[in-house]
């Protein structure tokens, strides 16, 4: 299984996107490509989400964006999350009810994610098997997949050595 090559080890501080300015404006070249919007706020919230090196919570945005603005509305907060979610831009992890954006904002896709239980390291694995064993085993058991979630919950390897 190997991980993105933009991915940082978790002695970096970040896990997942490691440049956010990259990132928007990968994110704002596919909404062009789509014919969608990046709004202001939608931009907000994914620079957010990208600048924050791990995880982050809804609440957390929430209460970024006040020190920014003055104050958001958790309902427009909620609906930039799920234009990001739906076209793929960001990624939930259930388990830790957090946010974290994706290394491939051109495609969307279902990935697993090693999650460290110390540090909230969150390393986005490229193994295309791995999804793929799921919805063929689901398949033939006569279930018919809709969504995957794949979260393993650990401690990486810097924390496992510290």
């Amino acid at each position: 299984m190997s991980r993105h090559a933009h991915d940082h080890d978790c002695t970096s501080p970040e896990h997942h996107v490691h440049d956010a300015d990259g990132y928007l404006q990968a994110v704002e070249k596919a909404c062009g490509e789509r014919g969608l919007r990046l709004t202001p706020l939608r931009a907000q919230v994914l620079g957010l989400i990208a600048a924050a090196g791990k995880p982050v919570k809804a609440y957390d945005l929430l209460d970024s964006m006040k020190a920014e603005n003055g104050s958001s509305a958790p309902p427009t907060v909620y609906r930039a999350l799920d234009f990001l979610l739906e076209q793929g831009f960001i990624h939930r992890l259930a388990s830790v009810n957090a946010f974290v954006g994706c290394h491939h904002p051109h495609e969307r896709h279902s990935v697993p994610f090693l999650i460290c239980d110390n540090c909230q390291a969150a390393i986005e694995l490229e193994d295309e098997r791995i999804p793929h064993l799921l919805e063929t085993q689901a398949k033939t058991l006569g279930f018919t997949p809709r969504a995957q979630t794949l979260e393993v919950h650990g401690l990486c390897a810097s924390c496992s050595a510290a």
